[in-house]
């Protein structure tokens, strides 16, 4: 039986939207966000829970994260220095902005502006 030009086009249409479809299932996220990013939108808000509540929760995602080989976005450290430094744990602020700057090197100018700030402060 001969197949229509028509009854080819559909099978050819048909054959690429699975190609298509099958390429974007196999893409992976680069970064993981978990619990990001309604962090920082309740830091900012700042009537919402508290910074050591907030900063439990990016603990948490960061764990979960590492536990599965998957990266944190820019940012994720430098937010977690901000809630030590405001839970009392300048060290610990520290030591999260250094890695922030470790692993986004183009971070470096703003983590320095923060420590700047903090040493200034007294902290």
């Amino acid at each position: 039986m001969k197949k229509t030009s028509l009854q080819r086009g559909l099978l050819v249409l048909c054959l690429s939207c699975v190609l298509i479809l099958g390429g974007c299932a196999t893409q992976k996220n680069l970064y993981t966000w978990g619990s990001y990013q309604p962090q920082v939108y309740a830091y900012l808000k700042s009537d919402s829970t508290s910074p050591q509540a907030q900063l439990n929760e990016l603990e948490k995602g960061l764990q979960q994260a590492s536990s599965k080989g998957e990266k944190v976005p820019p940012g994720y450290h430098a937010h977690m220095g901000l809630l030590y430094l405001n839970t009392g744990s300048p060290d610990k602020a520290v030591a999260a902005w250094n890695r922030e700057k470790s692993l986004f090197p183009e971070s470096t100018q703003y983590i320095n502006f923060l420590m700047s700030n903090m040493k200034k402060n007294g902290g």
